[in-house]
């Protein structure tokens, strides 16, 4: 892999495998979901190693360095490599992982349409009829 003076912001979301498309990507950076250096950025941003990104995607939050520069989409374990995350970051994201799992799931009332027996339950309670 050559090594490139700069990269765009959407290129290099996507080639780290942040984003599925570089479409999604550019959408995140214009939303401002994606932060450089703490600052907005436009998605045709030219990145430099060592440059900082804030990226928030699903309620979560990765503050990552960038360590190399990537143009094109490479397998994970190579994406991984070109970046390192802030152990703080990763930190309140697992806290923020427990404390959602620790939440109790939501109750499901309404299934859908109601089956023989909840109909003529409901009948019941409607028209008032009682069966024999």
């Amino acid at each position: 892999m050559d090594q490139v003076d700069s990269a765009r912001l959407d290129r290099w979301l996507w080639a780290a495998r942040f984003f599925k498309t570089r479409t999604d990507a550019a959408l995140a950076v214009r939303a401002g979901h994606v932060l450089v250096n703490e600052r907005r950025a436009r998605p045709a941003k030219a990145l430099r190693i060592s440059d900082t990104l804030r990226i928030k995607k699903g309620g979560f939050t990765h503050k990552i360095t960038i360590l190399k520069l990537i143009e094109k989409r490479v397998a994970p374990t190579l994406a991984s490599q070109a970046y390192v995350e802030d152990p703080m970051s990763v930190e309140r994201r697992n806290a923020l992982v427990m404390s959602l799992r620790l939440q109790p799931r939501p109750v499901r009332a309404h299934r859908g349409r109601p089956d023989k027996k909840e109909r003529r339950l409901i009948e019941r309670m409607r028209y008032g009829r009682e069966e024999s």
